[in-house]
């Protein structure tokens, strides 16, 4: 027997500013659930022995996996949904009590959930940055059915590998080019994070009616999206993405169905968290 609950955790490195337990403990209390979640700090070396100590742990259930592990998890799990060929990336890991750990991607459908909410009909689309969470979003925008796409990455062979890989007739342009006139600009990447390098663009080629996301929720108004709202244009923080893709790990963990109706007071927790 054992004092330990039942849980699922975050892991990452770094994983200090993760906001998930909030998220998934504001929606245990809420449903009166006998569970928690936690955040672990795992570093690239360390990935192989944490996935050996957690699956002897019979309370854990799973976990979530933030940068820098969303590719290299793929080498630990099973893949009944065939997320490695469709996205290349996982961020959501089940434990089969017994069996086979069962990794997935929520990031795709967490990244889509404002964009289906809003009603969002753009043509084109710059997503900056190339690493797993681009390729999430890179296949969210792909099923939306983006025509046009351009990736801007520092490295611009592996810009080029993930539009192939997606089977996107799209470009690659470097971090310094000029953003083209896009309906949508999403950055990806950890630039603008706490201590992390700000991500400076200029936002004068987007339309008045573009949309800035980002992906970054620490800090929540990054200054991609000052300068966005400073244009007028539509701006999509951090937090809907982050809330989207928890909502759709919390009913693979915890066999229930987040409390959606609840995420104004959610995100006012998150807020004054900062």
């Amino acid at each position: 027997m054992t004092d330990q609950l039942p849980y699922a955790e975050v892991i990452g490195d770094p994983i200090a500013h993760s906001k998930s337990p909030l998220i998934h403990n504001f929606w245990l209390k809420a449903l009166d659930i006998e569970a928690e979640y936690k955040k672990t700090h795992v570093t690239p070396e360390g990935l192989a022995a944490y996935f050996l100590q957690r699956r002897a742990d019979p309370d854990w259930l799973g976990c979530n996996v933030t940068i820098p592990h969303k590719i290299a998890v793929m080498d630990y799990t099973d893949d009944p949904g065939g997320v490695r060929e469709r996205i290349g990336a996982m961020n959501t890991i089940a434990s089969e009590t017994g069996g086979p750990l069962i990794g997935t991607n929520t990031d795709a459908g967490g990244f889509l959930q404002p964009l289906l909410r809003d009603k969002w009909k753009g043509q084109s689309a710059v997503l900056v940055g190339a690493g797993g969470a681009a390729r999430a979003i890179l296949f969210a925008l792909t099923s939306l059915g983006v025509p046009d796409i351009t990736i801007m990455a520092r490295d611009s062979a592996k810009g080029q590998a993930l539009l192939d890989r997606a089977g996107v007739q799209g470009r690659v342009i470097g971090m310094g080019d000029a953003l083209p006139a896009a309906d949508m600009l999403v950055n990806s990447t950890s630039l603008g994070m706490v201590g992390q390098p700000l991500l400076e663009l200029d936002l004068t080629p987007l339309p008045e009616s573009a949309t800035v996301y980002d992906i970054v929720y620490a800090p929540l108004e990054t200054g991609l999206l000052k300068a966005a709202r400073a244009r007028g244009l539509t701006a999509l923080d951090g937090l809907e993405m982050l809330i989207g893709q928890a909502a759709l790990a919390f009913d693979i963990f915890f066999d229930a169905e987040a409390p959606r109706d609840r995420d104004a007071e959610l995100r006012a927790l998150l807020t004054a968290a900062d």
